[in-house]
């Protein structure tokens, strides 16, 4: 998703994306995507839980969390690494990078063409297709730092 790109055409291009992949569009669905819209951090299922049963009070934590895992398997959200124990989600899935505090957990994007074309060594090619690429720059915010 491209935060530059109007609401209304990421909202088509998620519904396409979803009819390309067989996933019916539930009013679930589409709430579930647009607070992801709205996020500017990497939620937890866990946070998207609690934000939605707001307006969908009977919905499960369990449909939300497949929810998540099945909008990351078509790739309208990413997966993103952690060191906590529960998944975080990024609904930015153009070309990025994250720094990633190690005392407070939080993960900061980070846009920079220097990290797009990290060559990935010849032997890793080997047996191995890489799909993609993705800088992950550990160590400690100022928060954490003061």
């Amino acid at each position: 998703m491209d935060r530059s790109e109007p609401k209304e055409e990421r909202i088509n291009r998620f519904i396409e994306n979803c009819h390309q992949a067989g996933l019916k569009i539930t009013p679930q669905r589409l709430a579930i995507y647009k607070l992801l819209m709205d996020c500017t951090d990497h939620p937890s299922a866990d946070w998207v839980y609690r934000k939605i049963t707001v307006a969908w009070p009977t919905i499960s934590f369990d449909t939300v969390n497949r929810t998540l895992l099945t909008f990351a398997e078509i790739g309208v959200i990413d997966m993103v690494e952690s060191f906590s124990p529960s998944r975080r989600f990024d609904s930015q899935t153009e070309k990025h990078h994250h720094l990633h505090c190690v005392k407070c957990g939080q993960i900061t994007d980070v846009r920079d063409s220097s990290l797009d074309n990290v060559p990935v060594p010849a032997h890793i090619d080997n047996g191995f297709t890489v799909t993609g690429t993705r800088v992950v720059i550990s160590g400690i915010c100022a928060g954490c730092a003061r």
